[in-house]
């Protein structure tokens, strides 16, 4: 996926975007199709992009993702250098910048972002939890399997 992280103007700039559910989905079915070809290597795939909530983190992991990357959510920890500030490595251009800094708060320490507990249906917080839920409610024990669940995709307009 490339275009739609929380400071990611890209998609704006050049015109390019590939949505994450459909890049890590490909990419793992690609993974799967390499350990076949390989004799068994198995690539880490690594969600970038757009996991500014807990269900995109849990919904990349059930898509075949090994981890993510939690650019936003990070960012709103109170330890976070930013102090509720987040910006990409893709802002970073001499002469066409495609992102930007933008606030996006703080909502408690990174524990709490990370293992709760989480006072708002927001998804801001308790990122392992919501994966626990989502897994037990799915009837998966561990990940491995969870990257493996069925999924549907429902396209709509995010606008």
């Amino acid at each position: 996926g490339v275009g739609g992280g929380a400071v990611s103007a890209t998609r704006k700039t050049i015109g390019v975007q590939a949505p994450m559910a459909t890049a890590i989905a490909d990419v793992a079915e690609a993974r799967r199709d390499y350990m076949d070809e390989s004799g068994g290597r198995y690539v880490q795939v690594i969600a970038d992009g757009g996991m500014g909530d807990s269900g995109s983190f849990v919904k990349a992991l059930a898509l075949g993702a090994d981890a993510v990357m939690l650019g936003a959510p990070l960012a709103r920890a109170t330890e976070a250098p930013g102090k509720g500030t987040h910006w990409g490595s893709e802002a970073r251009h001499q002469t066409l910048p495609r992102g930007y800094r933008t606030t996006v708060g703080t909502v408690g320490p990174l524990e709490q972002v990370l293992f709760g507990p989480s006072h708002q249906a927001d998804g801001k917080t308790n990122f392992i939890g919501a994966l626990k839920r989502a897994m037990a409610s799915t009837g998966y024990v561990d990940v491995k399997n969870f990257q493996r669940c069925g999924m549907v995709v429902n396209p709509y307009s995010a606008r």
